[in-house]
């Protein structure tokens, strides 16, 4: 059986093999599982930097695309660049690890949704006393706390369990400084 040439426009084969290879490269990392190439090194640089795995797989491969470009000629390095840029955009909004969101919940059973929370996301939360509903003049108690994307079915799971009335406000793509547990790869 011969294969089937869709395309010889390398421009296009380079923006569809990058989708490709970045999606799959996202879903196996999401999935924790590595496939043995520079992700294992990306994956220990941004536990120490906080950078995304494809900012990192950018860089590294850049370097060999350069050293391509000055062996092999520079039409070759650029079609090899784009599908470097279109692996990693693509692996970045595949792999949700590595988004951080920003939990505000407004709750009249703190204590409930803050061992749900510790349960189930293995979180810490940080509670504000003393809040007021503006609608019914009710007590209520905030919580704040940081997941990551990956994370937003099981906190929408842990809401059901612990308040399914509370108000729950997420805000995405926060920096975080200080300490964020991460689980290894």
């Amino acid at each position: 059986m011969h294969p089937i040439n869709l395309t010889s426009d390398p421009i296009i084969c380079a923006i569809f093999g990058g989708a490709v290879n970045g999606f799959g490269t996202g879903m196996a990392l999401k999935n924790g599982i590595s496939t043995g190439g520079l992700d294992i090194l990306g994956l220990v640089i941004k536990k120490h930097t906080g950078k995304s795995i494809g900012t990192i797989n950018i860089i590294f491969n850049g370097f060999i695309v350069l050293a391509a470009g000055f062996m092999f000629g520079w039409p070759y390095a650029f079609y090899s660049a784009l599908g470097l840029v279109v692996n990693a955009k693509v692996m970045d909004m595949v792999y949700t690890r590595q988004k951080k969101m920003q939990v505000m919940i407004v709750t009249s059973s703190p204590n409930s949704v803050i061992e749900s929370l510790q349960t189930r996301l293995r979180r810490g939360v940080t509670i504000v006393h003393g809040a007021e509903g503006a609608y019914k003049h009710d007590a209520k108690t905030i919580l704040f706390t940081v997941i990551s994307r990956y994370e937003q079915p099981e906190l929408q799971r842990a809401m059901q369990e612990a308040d399914p009335h509370a108000f729950v406000s997420i805000a995405e793509d926060v920096h975080i400084m200080g300490h964020f547990y991460e689980p290894d790869l």
